[in-house]
């Protein structure tokens, strides 16, 4: 089972990442660089720069990050010493690689707007350099529209995921981007032993854009994507063909510091059985009491406790598909 992740690509756009002119937060390390970016910035305020750049696929955290910082910044009375800016590859805010969930198009532009956090759609960034970052937004046909220079005193940007150098080029196993091939049960449909979970298995894009956008793999889905491949694996080893198949079904909280969003997604791509999203200061809570929950059952090697199997069942949010009965008939 290959459960590597992904490799951060920061070496695919000029000055991009905490070795050049943005911070990340992607690892540990980076996050405690990025803490003392921030602190540097509230000794020293100016224009901040908060997003993704092209072919990223996980936008929750740069738009998690950007709404935490303005809360902060409200906080310690400084808001008004930051312009901030808001950069992403999406066609649209609220897209998340996804075509939005629910209306979360409507819900973070208001967000954003409400926090006067400006925004830049379809954008393409061509190259950074110490305290300046050169954006080109981009039409649907491909063409520039508008080339920005934006100045920042504090830039932390999502960068674009690649598969680990391990598996880099293996013909049947990746694809050109390097992240594993599986079919509907996780397994390879070339090395039928070789099976894969999370943000290195290779998803195609939800449909086209002007500027390449990713999708993401969420919590809730990986673990589904793990559920199944267990099985299968079991299967196997018991001469016996996978039949078990992940739901792929999203449950996330984005936390805005002060609120923030929930959305449901079943499955997680389009179309949808399940396609809701709300939002409040209740979410806020949610989120702070959800990590403590959910660190605390992985210390314990609970991954899945009978409360929260319960919990689950009663919203009818499932980690497997239904089998049919022809399935299970035939994997008797």
């Amino acid at each position: 089972m290959i459960a590597t992740g992904p490799e951060l690509a920061f070496d695919e756009i000029p000055g991009l990442g905490p070795d050049a002119h943005t911070f990340s937060i992607c690892e540990t390390g980076h996050a405690v660089q990025a803490y003392e970016g921030f602190e540097e910035l509230c000794r020293n305020p100016g224009p901040v720069v908060i997003g993704a750049a092209q072919g990223v696929s996980c936008f929750g955290p740069a738009y998690e990050f950007a709404l935490i910082l303005d809360t902060e910044l409200r906080k310690r009375k400084l808001r008004s010493k930051v312009p901030m800016t808001y950069v992403t590859p999406e066609p649209y805010i609220g897209h998340l690689g996804l075509d939005g969930v629910g209306d979360t198009k409507g819900l973070l532009e208001s967000e954003l707007r409400n926090r006067h956090i400006k925004w830049i759609t379809n954008a393409r960034v061509k190259e950074i350099t110490a305290g300046k970052m050169v954006s080109e937004e981009i039409n649907p046909d491909g063409s520039i529209l508008k080339t920005h220079e934006l100045p920042f005193k504090f830039s932390m940007m999502m960068p674009p995921f690649r598969g680990v150098a391990a598996v880099k080029g293996i013909e049947g196993l990746v694809n050109p981007r390097g992240f594993i091939l599986a079919d509907e049960h996780q397994r390879n449909p070339t090395f039928r032993n070789v099976f894969s979970v999370g943000v290195c298995v290779a998803i195609p894009p939800i449909g086209p854009t002007p500027v390449p956008v990713g999708v993401p793999k969420t919590g809730f889905m990986i673990e589904s994507m793990v559920t199944a491949t267990a099985h299968n694996i079991g299967a196997l080893l018991r001469n016996r063909e996978p039949t078990e198949k992940p739901t792929w079904n999203a449950v996330c909280i984005a936390d805005f510091g002060d609120g923030g969003v929930v959305f449901v997604a079943q499955p997680q791509l389009p179309p949808r059985n399940v396609n809701w999203a709300a939002d409040g200061k209740w979410v806020h809570l949610a989120k702070i009491g959800f990590e403590k929950y959910f660190i605390r059952k992985i210390k314990g090697g609970t991954s899945e406790p009978l409360y929260e199997k319960f919990a689950m069942k009663t919203m009818k949010i499932h980690k497997l598909q239904a089998k049919s009965k022809h399935t299970a008939a035939a994997a008797e």
